[in-house]
């Protein structure tokens, strides 16, 4: 989790289902896509049409009919703009036999901060 304090941007907690990290303003788990809290239907469409995507990248991986079994480790690695390496997560791993094949996909998703935590009482715990 990050030390962002709560109300700033970058501030965190934990999805009460699936225990992943996420941002204290989402309304959705970007991992498990529970519902963290309701917000109105103007909340959740103003948000949605402020959403950018700069980042999305995806690939196919297809292992050859007549070559062995290979296996594969997926891995995220975020770094600052130094080259530091902020977070690495390994989010997959498996194998590919002959004639086997997975898509790869990444995307990052970026709202503006509304400077504000979640409603107390809109929050969903569970």
């Amino acid at each position: 989790m990050s030390n962002a304090r709560p109300g700033t941007a970058g501030a965190t907690r934990a999805c009460p289902h699936c225990k992943a990290t996420v941002l204290e303003t989402a309304a959705v788990c970007p991992s498990c896509r529970h519902h963290l809290r309701f917000d109105d239907s103007v909340t959740v469409k103003k948000r949605q049409a402020e959403r950018l995507v700069p980042l999305k990248v995806e690939g196919t991986v297809r292992h050859p009919h007549d070559a062995d079994a290979y296996e594969y480790t997926a891995v995220v690695v975020i770094r600052d703009q130094r080259g530091q390496e902020l977070d690495r997560h390994v989010v997959g791993v498996g194998a590919l036999r002959a004639g086997e094949q997975r898509t790869f996909s990444l995307a990052v998703e970026m709202f503006p901060h509304t400077g504000a935590t979640a409603p107390r009482g809109k929050r969903r715990l569970s």
